[in-house]
């Protein structure tokens, strides 16, 4: 679960980095290309990131793309707080994730004690 949480946020992640594009040519009268690249490229990171994981990197890649998103603050002011809301939102669906993915082993573990194991012939009068 932590995953298909983690891998949400960094989706809604994407979209919010590739619209701060515009606003950053636009607003803050950033280079077109150099907005385009980080904008953009941390866009596809998220993207590529959240594909990712389940493997072992994955979540801490995560975790450096949030630093990225707060640190565009830099260039656009308003990124330290839009990058710092999707910050918590990324480190809930991280430590909420984990809070149900132990419940759900801990239930697997409980409900395989309590099954009790039947013989071939049980249940047969």
């Amino acid at each position: 679960m932590r995953a298909r949480l983690c891998a949400a946020m960094l989706c809604f992640e994407a979209i919010l980095l590739g619209l701060s594009v515009p606003v950053m040519i636009t607003v803050d009268d950033v280079d077109r290309s150099l907005a385009l690249w980080l904008g953009l490229g941390l866009c596809v990171a998220c993207l590529l990131v959240a594909g990712m994981l389940r493997r072992p990197g994955g979540l801490v890649l995560g975790h450096a793309l949030q630093v990225a998103a707060i640190a565009l603050g830099f260039l656009t002011p308003a990124m330290f707080f839009v990058g710092a809301l999707f910050a918590a939102l990324w480190f809930g669906a991280y430590f909420l994730g984990r809070t149900i993915d132990d419940d759900r082993a801990r239930w697997t573990a409980e409900a395989e004690q309590d099954t009790p194991d039947e013989g071939p012939l049980a249940g047969e009068v």
